[in-house]
């Protein structure tokens, strides 16, 4: 039985993935190295130890991963100051279900605390969760386990009685390496085979989770 959620933030509850994906792209082609789409679909939620040797192997040594990572969240920025935060298909319905069915709820995010918080305010919503658990707080970030162990632990529950949802591939190799109930609910990626044999379901939009979860 599910005891409590642990959400994923970009692409799952934000609509904001596909301007990771735009902007890793816009900041590394600016200095000069030609990233495209599935370098950037490839390093979704990847915490940077694992992240600048994947670049660097792709793009080579003088990939400088903090100054393009940099120009990136200025030109996201600058895109969500002009045009908004977007939140994802059915997560304030999801979120109203877990209330008044008295389950808990984290987010385990890849984003750094102070901009989880910004983010999550802005759209109205950072209040409605018990826990905010981000990759600093924690050894390794995603694909490792360490975060939704530190989550689930956070919550007071063994990670087999969260349920933990998830959009991109590094996430989701994250919580089942933790042991989550994971429920893959894509964005920009479909679950291939290797991914479907981690997750315990697929769900279309957020709309269809408190369903998933009943039948757990």
């Amino acid at each position: 039985m599910i005891k409590a959620v642990i959400f994923d933030m970009d692409g799952l509850i934000l609509d904001t993935e596909k301007l990771l994906v735009k902007y890793w792209c816009q900041a590394a082609n600016e200095a000069g190295f030609p990233m495209q789409r599935e370098h950037a679909l490839n390093i979704r939620s990847l915490a940077r130890k694992f992240a600048i040797p994947y670049l660097q192997r792709e793009f080579g040594k003088d990939f400088d991963y903090v100054s393009i990572r940099s120009r990136r969240m200025e030109l996201m920025s600058q895109a969500l100051e002009r045009d908004g935060l977007q939140l994802k298909k059915g997560i304030r319905e999801l979120l109203e279900y877990l209330k008044q069915s008295g389950i808990p709820s984290a987010v385990a995010t890849a984003t750094d605390y102070e901009r989880a918080k910004a983010y999550l305010t802005r759209v109205g919503i950072f209040d409605s969760f018990d826990k905010i658990v981000c990759a600093t707080m924690v050894e390794s970030g995603k694909p490792a386990p360490d975060i939704y162990l530190y989550a689930a632990e956070q919550l007071g529950l063994p990670p087999c009685e969260c349920m933990a949802l998830e959009d991109s591939p590094n996430g989701v190799r994250s919580a089942s390496a933790a042991g989550c109930v994971t429920v893959m609910v894509p964005d920009l990626t479909q679950p291939d085979e290797e991914l479907s044999r981690l997750i315990f379901a697929k769900a279309d939009s957020l709309l269809d989770v408190p369903e998933i979860i009943q039948k757990t």
